[in-house]
């Protein structure tokens, strides 16, 4: 299974399923991060930790330890 953290910057993905603590999920979905959305990996830091994504017309910042959960399908 492909996580949020495995795709390369441009790559876009289908989000299949969010994991992790019910706190951090809740705030996802209530960024718009749900299943079935499309989103795009922009940009990593230099050191590869955040990553950031393009959720439709925003851009989220994220750990890494947060994009372990959000598992992907490659588009």
């Amino acid at each position: 299974m492909t996580t949020l953290d495995q795709l390369q910057p441009g790559q876009r993905a289908e989000v299949l399923s969010l994991a992790g603590e019910p706190g951090l999920v809740q705030r996802l979905y209530e960024l718009g991060l749900i299943e079935g959305e499309l989103v795009e990996l922009v940009t990593r830091a230099p050191l590869g930790d955040p990553i950031e994504i393009r959720l439709g017309n925003a851009r989220l910042s994220l750990r890494k330890t947060e994009a372990v959960g959000i598992a992907v399908r490659p588009l």
